[in-house]
Order: structure tokens, then sequence, then C-alpha cells
């Protein structure tokens, strides 16, 4: 699943996310945004990782990373989402993005039971994530709806840089990791790849 989510990730910076900022507002604001939105993710994966020293914790610190992902590419991608809600039925980038997030979610979640997070602690944490990346498409659809298109290279931008981000420093690895270095791997991240960008494309 997180090889799988990886793919589809790729296609998500590369043709929904990048791409617009690049067309919204050329390579220099779409640039810093990007840079920007791998430093902060950077950034909060390392205090993650100073808060969960050790082996047992490896497992929880790995969960709160992928949901720090889940968040900090959801939050700008479903801005856009809403954004797009207002001119079309936006079904494809909806599909993409549950296609890319559900997978990231379950193997979130199961890591932070398996190192001792509680049932009650873990779905409460992922139902708070799940409000707040709706009231984001929400928030997109009600107010952004006139912003100018250098406005939103800001939050495309961001996102695409934090997706990047993560599939380097943790979906990636933890894959690989997870299935001892199986090369399958290779090929699930590749199907992920092909089956969001068809459903880009269609």
């Amino acid at each position: 699943m997180l090889a799988f989510a990886s793919g589809a990730l790729i296609t998500a910076v590369a043709f929904e996310l990048f791409e617009d900022a690049f067309e919204h507002g050329g390579a220099w604001r779409a640039g810093v945004a990007f840079f920007a939105g791998a430093a902060v993710f950077v950034v909060a994966a390392e205090a993650i990782d100073r808060r969960k020293q050790g082996r047992h914790a490896k497992g929880a610190a790995v969960g709160l990373t992928i949901l720090a992902a889940v968040t900090l590419d959801g939050l700008p991608e479903n801005l856009a989402m809403g954004v797009g809600l207002v001119e079309s039925s936006s079904a494809t980038l909806l599909v993409a993005i549950f296609a890319s997030n559900l997978p990231e979610a379950i193997v979130g979640a199961e890591k932070m039971r398996e190192y001792g997070q509680s049932r009650r602690r873990i779905l409460a944490t992922w139902s708070l994530t799940a409000v707040l990346l709706a009231a984001a498409v929400i928030v997109g659809y009600a107010v952004l709806d006139d912003v100018d298109g250098e406005t939103l290279v800001w939050p495309l931008g961001f996102a695409a840089g934090a997706v990047l981000a993560s599939l380097a420093d943790t979906l990636m690895p933890e894959a690989y990791e997870e299935a001892r270095e199986d090369k399958r791997i290779a090929f699930a991240t590749a199907l992920g790849f092909l089956l969001s960008f068809l459903i880009s494309s269609a």
C-alpha cells in the first residue's frame, strides 16, 4: 500500500500540483513555494523523530510522520480541489487524492497501533485529520473562488514540496523496509503512478 501510494503521489506532484503552480505563477514563485513545503515537512519530521527516540517508538514515529505528510500535502491539495468544484465536479482529483491518502492513513494508523498508541487515540487523531481536510475543501469552495492564479501558486507549490519530501523521507524507505527489499515494491509504485495518471488524464 505504501508503494502504491508513493506512485500515486508522484503523479499528484507532477501533474496535479506543481504543474498547476508553475502555470499560475511561473518558475520562481512555484519553486519558492515548493521548497517551503519540503522544508516544513522536514522540520516536522525531525521534530517527531526527536520526540520518538528508541527502537520501540520507531513505528509510532513513522505513523506520526505519515500523518504529517497527509496533513501538509492534503490541506493545500484539498483547498485546490474546493476551488475546482466551483467550475467542475473535480471527480478526477477527488479519486486521485483518495487513492493516495487512504493507503497512507491505513499504514500510519497501523504503525501507531503496533507501538503502543491506543485505538481511541489513533481514531481520534485520524478523524480530526479527516475533518480538517474536509474543511479545507469547503474553504476552497467558499472562500478561494475569486482568488487569482498568482495566489493559488503558493498552496499548490507548497503541497508539491511536502509530498516529494514525504516520499523521499518516509513512504518509499518504509515500503522497502516492510517488504524486506522485495523488488515487487517497484512494480507496486509503478502501478500506483500509472493508475493515478490514467485517472488524472481521463
